[in-house]
């Protein structure tokens, strides 16, 4: 058996939605991807699993949909997944030895803006020349913005999600411009539980990093 015979049943329709094929790599990506995003606004440690199967069923629907960006994202985010379910576990610090969430420091969003330009320019440039894609910009601004959203989820800096927010208004359309409906409904569903993780992760801000409450 080969790994096209293992894949190929995957990539087969299920179902049909408004007139499109919706495949089983689209079903559980779109089932995998909303119980991982629930589990990382609640904090539990199973996000990290559940989101590297969800980054290999999308890297397969990905790249059948000439979304090139995003396919080889889903590679990257596996990488940063096996980083952040470590610093999950292991980054607190001493005294501390599981990771607390806290804001994000000018310093870091500092580098992260400049690397997210940077990125985002870089890989339209790429994708616009030497790939098929008709969507090279909004395809690498998405990447850009989910992996800076990673990098600041692995850390729980609790600005990750309206980064998250940011490319999820970005990705609604596109993968429905791409007729991944099932994919663009789950985006929409993303955008939901965002601003549930936002509201969670601002009540578990660590004390040092809570607003100071000045008496009246």
């Amino acid at each position: 058996m080969t790994l096209a015979d293992i894949l190929d049943p995957l990539q087969q329709p299920l179902v049909t939605v408004l007139d499109t094929p919706v495949s089983w790599t689209e079903v559980l990506g779109f089932g995998s991807g909303a119980l991982c995003v629930r589990l990382v606004a609640r904090q539990h440690l199973a996000n990290w699993p559940i989101g590297i199967a969800n980054n290999l069923f999308f890297v397969l629907l990905f790249a059948q949909s000439g979304l090139y960006a995003d396919a080889g994202l889903q590679i990257v985010f596996i990488a940063l997944a096996a980083y952040g379910w470590w610093t999950w576990t292991h980054g607190g610090g001493p005294g501390s030895p599981v990771l607390q969430v806290r804001r994000t420091t000018r310093t870091e969003w500092a580098w992260l803006l400049a690397a997210g330009a940077v990125g985002a320019l870089g890989l339209a440039l790429l994708l616009s020349r030497a790939t098929d894609s008709t969507v090279p910009f909004w395809d690498a601004l998405t990447t850009s913005l989910s992996l800076m959203a990673t990098y600041g989820q692995c850390r729980k800096r609790v600005e990750s999600w309206w980064l998250w927010i940011a490319a999820d208004v970005v990705y609604i359309p596109l993968y429905a411009y791409k007729e991944l409906y099932l994919t663009s409904l789950l985006y929409a569903g993303f955008l939901t539980l965002c601003l549930v993780g936002l509201r969670n992760w601002n009540q578990d801000l660590a004390p040092d990093r809570r607003p100071v409450q000045v008496p009246a």
